[in-house]
């Protein structure tokens, strides 16, 4: 029997010549600090020697461009293909270096597809190790987007410890369940506060509920992030923490986190397949 067109079939994920891994960061809300744990991970595994790019996937809010200290316009090189930037050792593409400024981005589901498919296919992100993709919060286009156009290697997901934000994260978790995309852990971020007179730990938003989460949907705890203003004024100025090196104790929570997160990649993509090599 003949077949008829395929117009309208979904394309199959494709791998991206030369990437290794590829792994998403989401949260099920905004205000977790998932960018800030996205910048530094991202940060960390390139001091640690593998080759990072980075993709800013918020489209309505892209912080990246701040927390990197990065604002240069992307040039285009042949065959169309766009440069990243390059900054701290990291590779890095966001809407933002494209529309730079307080101007909202305002547009429809498509064009977010759309936006998203050229940030993977259409940057020259060369050999890559990891490329990590910096998700807006909730489980909306962006994700889905993201599954049909390359396969994942996994996902990591940020929360709070507190309840509010821990009832997102878990929709979050099933989200990526829902979609085939095994979680590599789940990271706890601003999960106490030392107080800088006493250096007693004060407890603020119920520490340790991540881990608990991540026991109880049993994928892997990467570890906790502590509430500090220092890790929030290097993100504010284009100077994240982990710049400060492992021997840093602050900077040494991501460093530690972003190890974790390699073993479990490696395992991960050893499960999932070869890598496509640049031609």
């Amino acid at each position: 029997m003949a077949h008829g067109p395929t117009h309208g079939i979904p394309q199959a994920p494709l791998p991206l010549p030369g990437v290794s891994k590829i792994i998403a960061i989401g949260s099920g809300k905004g205000g977790v600090g998932k960018t800030t744990v996205s910048v530094n991970l991202a940060i960390a595994l390139a001091r640690a020697g593998q080759k990072v790019g980075l993709i800013d996937a918020d489209i309505y809010g892209p912080n990246i461009p701040l927390m990197m200290g990065s604002s240069a316009q992307p040039r285009v090189g042949p065959q169309n293909q766009i440069i990243p930037n390059f900054t701290h050792g990291v590779k890095t593409i966001s809407i933002g270096y494209i529309s730079p400024g307080d101007k909202p981005m305002v547009m429809r589901g498509p064009m977010l597809h759309q936006i998203i498919r050229q940030f993977l296919q259409q940057v020259e992100w060369g050999e890559l190790d990891y490329l990590l993709v910096d998700l807006p919060p909730g489980t909306g286009d962006v994700v889905i987007s993201l599954v049909q156009t390359v396969p994942l290697t996994g996902a990591v997901v940020v929360s709070t410890p507190s309840d509010v934000a821990l009832q997102d994260g878990r929709k979050a978790l099933e989200m990526f369940s829902s979609v085939n995309v095994e979680v590599l852990g789940m990271v706890e971020n601003m999960s106490h506060f030392t107080c800088p007179h006493c250096h007693h730990e004060i407890d603020i938003f119920a520490k340790g509920g991540a881990e608990r989460t991540a026991l109880q949907f049993n994928v892997p705890f990467l570890g906790s992030v502590e509430l500090a203003s220092s890790i929030r004024e290097g993100g504010d100025r284009g100077m994240p923490i982990a710049l400060a090196g492992p021997e840093s104790p602050l900077a040494a929570e991501f460093y530690e986190i972003a190890r974790k997160l390699q073993e479990n990649a490696e395992e991960a993509a050893e499960r999932g397949g070869d890598v496509i090599e640049i031609s």
